[in-house]
């Protein structure tokens, strides 16, 4: 590892964890709730990065401020709360990412816009992010992403300057996040990149196309 990285900071879903099936899962069961079809999941698994809107949106052709948007978002939120880890599971190729930095004593921890009432129990029952240094949550700090504050308390709970962190993430927001932190920032092109999406847009110092590349660029960059 570089000596000048002294922690690593990842987002969760579409970073550290593939979380889709049970998000997707969650909109085609209130789906049929409503007696419509399901979705198939490779049109639902790009707007996961998009959080509950996007996914209610998709499902059903909602946006907020719509008359129907809130009852379905809380809903679908019920939904997917009932059933957090039926399929989701840590990227088996993040797996040695994680390993490498447990084994050199470098810091590690999780930023994410999930809100805890679902982040705490899916890293709690994922035993491969034990290690984790930090938890920041949508809800920890009073911004989420793309403010930088979220970044900033997982410096300050790690004891780590801002700019000795590195942000890896699967999301503009991420890395206008990490980039108003002062952090260097890694784009992790095997998330939930959104229809459209151009990743080389979004200013990261580097883009990873797998986790291989991650680590190969931590440790010889």
């Amino acid at each position: 590892m570089r000596q000048d990285i002294q922690a690593v900071l990842f987002d969760l879903d579409g970073t550290l964890i593939d979380s889709a099936p049970d998000l997707a899962g969650a909109a085609n069961a209130l789906r049929a709730q409503h007696g419509l079809p399901a979705l198939p999941y490779q049109q639902l698994r790009p707007m996961v990065g998009a959080g509950a809107r996007g996914m209610v949106g998709l499902a059903f052709g909602v946006s907020p401020g719509e008359l129907k948007f809130e009852a379905l978002r809380d809903a679908f939120l019920a939904q997917y709360e009932s059933a957090l880890l039926v399929h989701t599971h840590v990227f088996a190729d993040m797996l040695p990412v994680l390993a490498v930095l447990q084994d050199e004593s470098c810091p590690w921890g999780i930023v994410t816009n999930k809100n805890s009432r679902f982040a705490l129990p899916v890293v709690a029952g994922l035993p491969a992010l034990a290690n984790s240094g930090v938890l920041i949550c949508g809800d920890t700090t009073a911004h989420a992403k793309p403010h930088p504050e979220p970044l900033l308390e997982a410096a300050r709970r790690l004891a780590v300057s801002p700019q000795a962190c590195v942000y890896v993430g699967d999301d503009l927001r991420d890395i206008e996040a990490g980039r108003a932190a002062g952090m260097r920032t890694v784009a992790a092109g095997w998330g939930y990149l959104g229809q459209g999406e151009h990743i080389e847009d979004w200013g990261a110092d580097f883009i990873a196309s797998s986790p291989q590349q991650l680590l190969k660029w931590l440790e010889e960059a």
